[in-house]
C-alpha cells in the first residue's frame, strides 16, 4: 500500500526547507515504504499584499523590537544556519529585503506538481528566497524559477496574470487550517496520522513506517500541538518564538 504524505508548508518558512530535505532523506531511510509525497499550500500570513512588504519592518512589527526579541531572533537565526549547514542549505537571511506574499509561489508549486516537478519547484523557490534573497511574490522571479525547472515560462507567465487555480489554492490552504494546522511544516499520512515540525530524518522515517503499518482507513486528522522547529502563524496563541519557530 502506498503511504500518501501531504506536506503542508509555506515557502517563506525556513523550517520548511529543512523539512523538505529531511522528509526526502527519510524516504531513503525507509525504502520499504512506498511514499507518494504531495505538497499542500499554507500561508503563514495571508494578510501580506501581493506586492509584499519591507522585511525588517514586518519582522519588527510582528515579533517586537526589544533587545530580548532581537536576541531571541538572533539565536533562532543562528540555529537555522547551523541546521542548514548540516543539510547543505545555505541560508542567507541578510539578503532578504522583502517579505513577499507566497500565494502565487504556491500556484507555481501546484502547476509544477501536476507535471511531476513538485520537489524541484519547492527547492527552487526556497533557494530563490532564502539563499538568493529574491522576491518570490514577484511574477518575473516566479517565471524565472519556472524556467529553471523546465516549465513552459510563457505559459506560466500567462497563468500568473489570470486567476488560474487561485480558488483551488485558497480552498486547500483553508481546508488544512480547518483540520487544525496552525504551523508548518506539517506532514499528514493517509489523512490518519500527522507529525509537526522539521523533525530529524530518522524520526520522519519512523513516522513513515508507522503510517505504513496502519490499517488503510480514512478518518479526520486533527492536529493539536505544535512542535519545535516549526513556523507558526504570527498570531498563534502559543507564541511565535518560544518553541524555536517563526521567522529569523
Amino acid at each position: 500500500m502506498t503511504v500518501v504524505v501531504e506536506m503542508v508548508s509555506d515557502l517563506v518558512c525556513p523550517w520548511c526547507w529543512l523539512g523538505l530535505r529531511r522528509i526526502e532523506e527519510a524516504r531513503k531511510l525507509a525504502p520499504e515504504v512506498d511514499v507518494q509525497l504531495i505538497f499542500r499550500p499554507f500561508e503563514l500570513d495571508p494578510t501580506i499584499p501581493a506586492s509584499g512588504v519591507d522585511y525588517k519592518e514586518y519582522m519588527k512589527e510582528k515579533f517586537g523590537g526589544s533587545d530580548e526579541s532581537r536576541e531571541r531572533s538572533g539565536s533562532m537565526r543562528q540555529a537555522l544556519v547551523d541546521y542548514g549547514e548540516a543539510e547543505g542549505i545555505p541560508y542567507n537571511f541578510d539578503k532578504i529585503t522583502r517579505r513577499p506574499s507566497s500565494f502565487d509561489a504556491h500556484r507555481i508549486v501546484r502547476w509544477a506538481q501536476g507535471q511531476g516537478k513538485g520537489p524541484e519547484a519547492k527547492e527552487a523557490l526556497f533557494k530563490a528566497f532564502f539563499e538568493d534573497g529574491r522576491d518570490i511574490g514577484d511574477h518575473e522571479v516566479l517565471v524565472d524559477v519556472a524556467r529553471e525547472i523546465e516549465l513552459d515560462a510563457e505559459i506560466v507567465a500567462d497563468l500568473l496574470k489570470s486567476d488560474a487555480d487561485v480558488q483551488n489554492v485558497r480552498e486547500e490552504a483553508e481546508a488544512f487550517r480547518q483540520m487544525g494546522v496552525s504551523g508548518v511544516p506539517t506532514y499528514i499520512a493517509n489523512r490518519a496520522v500527522a507529525v509537526q515540525g522539521a523533525e530529524s530524518a530518522e524520526k520522519l522515517a519512523k513516522f513513515l513506517k508507522h503510517a505504513a503499518a496502519q490499517l488503510p482507513q480514512e478518518r479526520h486528522c486533527k492536529v493539536r500541538y505544535r512542535q519545535p522547529g516549526q513556523c507558526p502563524e504570527p498570531d498563534a496563541d502559543a507564541g511565535t518564538d518560544r518553541d524555536g519557530a517563526g521567522f529569523p
